[in-house]
């Protein structure tokens, strides 16, 4: 296992294990194994200063001789060195000897070790304890950084209550909330996470769904309303009916989300991990050469044999060239970035999603409750014979056709319906649906189509005509009996950050930005004109969706091969373009199975303007890593080659390990910032 893999392993593992309820937080372990290795360090820190002062007194100042030229404070200078170098090298040189028994031969604690025992071989000591110390130094910040990242799931752990209180049986017991079975009633006072997701059935009370959403608004809940686990009850209590049970919750599905993100790695970490694997190798063979070829050579021909002086070279060209600034920095960036995402209510799906989010050129959008609220409203209604069918008669035989359909058009249709004053109930019956066109039922002995113009083509309507209506919107129109009654005009507003978050997106550098919709040209021109958009495309079937995608894909594919397009829907009758897109973005999608499957990006608020967040917070991720790729290559490289030269000492080395790790470390946790 490459160390890069290693990181990885280790990171999921942790994340799995913070979702057990008993385990919230650093393990009682964890935490030990860090305060034991802080006290190593601290101790042979000790031991080495002391050793150093020592020494630096016994060049200023007499010493006893005790045995073949060896002072007193040479001796005690020895012991303490090596006293300092037993303490904090033991348990490394301990674990790359298990390694190498493994197979594993070629990692930062192999390379560490063949330095600091080959300097304790040539007589350099306190090079050797320098090199063990300040690699535990570094290893220690780098705990650190990774402990800092972990945090953002331990916090993620919290939104997950692990206890319910449930009525039964006339009394409240209070259970575990994995115990909850689907048509319970939870009990939530204020102050207390919703345990699960549910429905409320009794009470009135403002929430907060800061953990899902990242927005700390309260939200007023009543009757009716949906509400999911993780949110907080802030002010009245709630009765909740369970819908479904806590595995299969809103916070459930998200912590799993968060969890596998760790594994999907982009084309940079695969390249870093494969890096690894042949830098390493390639590096101790240079300091074999490096150690063994100039002696051999220049010795033979001249008849002085300097081993030590080239060991030394070959020990910090190997102390300096460990990768381990790269194989930890980058995994522990794009992690960063994930989980600040995932502060403002972004779920990505991976570092390879968030990759692909810093390369988005050509953002697409679905326009209803996307763009749009998708809350429609009848705007015009217009009977061709208004003495023989009355406008309000034209709209309920459009809401009886509807009658089964939840699609926000339909919705508004049977609420204009139900507000009229000659409301009647129908026999509704053969309804049958059909994609991207529109409705055709029989109501009370009569068939009645309901949809769009297409519809009214494709079924042969008599007297059809495509009169343009005053208002620009959704154009509903009616048959009945293959004869044309007319048609309804419903619109829908555009939500209120939709035009800064188009805004935002062109300020990033997106060059086009398309909208795609089922509905008629009209009302997507207004939609279009009103937001700022660079194109749109109107009355598309979902199959042309993923065929518009197609093309926008091999366009922009054709001449950048790394820019990448995006899409962003609903999640649920979007699901193929989503899949289909570079980058799927489901907006909304608190609670959607369809959004969390076949999206890259789930942004859990109705807010466009949170890809504008994405897309910047990816960008700075990136760059980071980037910056880190670059800084440790080059400053590695530069010493390595200085090593050789014998220009440099092994302090530098030690600086081209240690330090640059904990510089690119550092560096690093900047991605984790909000």
């Amino acid at each position: 296992m490459s160390e890069h893999e290693h990181y990885h392993h280790e990171c999921h593992d942790d994340i799995k294990c913070c979702c057990h309820k008993h385990e919230q937080g650093h393990s009682h372990d964890e935490e030990h194994e860090d305060e034991n290795s802080l006290k190593k360090i601290i101790i042979s820190a000790l031991f080495f200063v002391a050793g150093l002062v020592i020494e630096h007194l016994s060049n200023i100042g007499s010493s006893v001789i005790l045995y073949d030229n060896i002072s007193a404070h040479q001796l005690c200078t020895m012991l303490l060195f090596f006293a300092a170098f037993i303490i904090i090298a033991r348990d490394t040189i301990k674990n790359a000897l298990d390694n190498i028994h493994h197979g594993e031969i070629f990692d930062e604690q192999f390379l560490m070790t063949v330095a600091s025992v080959g300097a304790v071989c040539i007589g350099q000591i306190p090079e050797a304890v320098a090199v063990m110390l300040f690699y535990h130094i570094g290893e220690f910040f780098e705990d650190f950084a990774v402990d800092k990242s972990k945090d953002l799931i331990n916090a993620l752990m919290e939104i997950c209550p692990d206890k319910a209180f449930v009525l039964r049986n006339g009394e409240t017991i209070q259970v575990k909330a994995d115990e909850v079975k689907p048509g319970e009633t939870v009990i939530v006072k204020p102050g207390e996470r919703i345990p699960v997701d549910g429905k409320v059935s009794k009470g009135k009370s403002l929430i907060n769904n800061s953990a899902l959403t990242g927005e700390s608004v309260p939200v007023e809940v009543f009757e009716g309303n949906d509400v999911f686990s993780g949110a907080i009850n802030t002010s009245a209590v709630l009765e909740i009916l369970c819908l479904r049970p806590a595995s299969d919750s809103a916070a459930s599905r998200i912590l799993k989300l968060v969890e596998e993100s760790s594994e999907k790695k982009t084309r940079t970490e695969r390249f870093i991990t494969r890096f690894s694997r042949i830098y390493t190798p390639i590096v101790c063979a240079a300091a074999l050469l490096v150690a063994v070829a100039p002696t051999a050579f220049f010795g033979f021909t001249s008849g002085e044999w300097n081993w030590s002086l080239w060991i030394h070279r070959a020990l910090m060209f190997l102390v300096v060239s460990c990768p381990c600034a790269l194989v930890i920095s980058v995994p522990l960036t794009f992690f960063g970035g994930i989980g600040s995402c995932s502060k403002k209510g972004i779920l990505v799906k991976g570092s390879s999603a968030l990759e692909s989010l810093a390369n988005i050129k050509t953002a697409v959008f679905d326009k209803t409750g996307t763009l749009t609220k998708g809350v429609f409203k009848v705007t015009e209604i217009h009977s061709v014979n208004p003495e023989l069918l009355p406008e309000d008669e034209l709209v309920a035989l459009a809401a009886h056709a509807e009658t089964y359909s939840n699609h926000p058009a339909a919705v508004s249709l049977k609420k204009a319906h139900t507000h009229s004053e000659k409301c009647t109930i129908a026999n509704v019956t053969e309804a049958e649906e059909i994609g991207g066109y529109g409705i055709k039922v029989n109501i009370d002995g009569k068939i009645i189509l309901a949809g769009n113009d297409r519809l009214m083509r494709t079924q042969s309507v008599k007297n059809f005509s495509d009169a343009e209506p005053e208002n620009a919107g959704t154009v509903v129109h009616v048959a009945k009996d293959g004869e044309y009654c007319g048609y309804i005009v419903i619109s829908d507003e555009s939500k209120e950050d939709a035009e800064s978050a188009i805004k935002k997106l062109k300020k990033l550098g997106v060059r086009k930005i398309v909208m795609l919709t089922g509905d008629n040209n009209a009302a997507a021109e207004k939609t279009a004109k009103a937001l700022g958009l660079t194109d749109f495309y109107a009355q598309l079937l979902p199959e042309n969706k993923v065929e518009k995608i197609e093309e926008l894909l091999a366009e922009l594919h054709g001449n950048h091969s790394k820019e990448t397009v995006a899409f962003a829907g609903d999640g649920i009758n979007d699901a193929p373009v989503l899949a289909r897109a570079d980058v799927g973005i489901a907006m909304g999608a608190l609670g959607s199975d369809a959004a969390i499957e076949s999206a890259d990006v789930v942004i859990m608020t109705d807010e466009p303007s949170k890809i504008a967040e994405a897309i910047k917070t990816s960008r700075k991720t990136i760059s980071i890593v980037y910056q880190n790729i670059v800084f440790s290559l080059a400053v590695k490289v530069g010493i390595m080659i200085l090593s050789a030269a014998g220009i440099t000492n092994m302090w530098i080395a030690v600086f081209g390990d240690v330090g640059v790790s904990m510089i690119a470390i550092l560096n690093a946790a900047r991605a984790l910032k909000k």
